[in-house]
């Protein structure tokens, strides 16, 4: 499992993107032949112009697996929803849910079989004890190696899967690092110690000094 980790601008969610159009993803998220959105009305994506630059490789070959966007999320779920009543008449019912259940339980059911998984920002709608549950489930498939998983995040929770690889991404390019040397754990450590302290200091512009 690869984690990347940077600021907003970096370039984890265009290099993630790049990933999809190279295993064959629509831009809108989703798996292999699926078509969640409307394409008259173009899904912006940057990664696909990164990915003409880019070779990928996989072995065994790519057959199965997912791009879970999280802007776009409820546009998939929408898709599967109505896909699965014009083929059973019982739709898996995502959007049923609040925004984060819906979450996890798309990935519960989506994100165990054997294949590749990038994941954009899944922590978006996860509350900090629902990115716990979506942790146990990443650490399960980093521990089973059923599954190769890329994901982009900026929750210091999910960047501690135990025994995946930690890689920052900034305009100097790619580094691999510890969660402890990231700037995202350094300010919520900053932020623990001393909460009010450390909110004066960002209302005054300065809690860059801080961590």
């Amino acid at each position: 499992m690869t984690i990347l980790v940077g600021e907003n601008g970096a370039g984890k969610s265009t290099l993630v993107e790049a990933l999809a159009a190279l295993a064959g993803y629509d831009p809108a998220g989703g798996g292999k032949g699926y078509r969640p959105v409307d394409h008259a009305m173009a899904i912006e994506s940057s990664g696909a112009g990164l990915a003409d630059a880019l070779r990928g490789g996989w072995l065994p070959k790519v057959t199965d697996g997912w791009f879970f966007r999280a802007e776009s999320f409820f546009s998939v779920a929408r898709y599967l929803d109505e896909s699965a009543r014009e083929v059973s008449g019982a739709p898996p019912d995502f959007l049923s849910h609040s925004h984060g259940e819906g979450f996890l339980r798309f990935f519960d059911e989506r994100v165990q079989r054997q294949g590749l998984y990038l994941l954009d920002e899944p922590e978006s709608a996860l509350s900090p004890r629902r990115q716990l549950d979506l942790l146990r489930l990443l650490a399960d498939i980093q521990q089973s190696a059923r599954a190769q998983v890329v994901m982009a995040t900026h929750s210091p929770i999910l960047m501690a899967v135990p025994g995946a690889a930690l890689v920052e991404v900034s305009r100097g390019g790619f580094r691999r690092t510890g969660i402890g040397e990231t700037a995202h754990f350094r300010l919520y450590r900053a932020f623990c110690a001393d909460p009010e302290g450390f909110a004066r200091s960002a209302a005054d512009g300065d809690a860059d000094l801080l961590f």
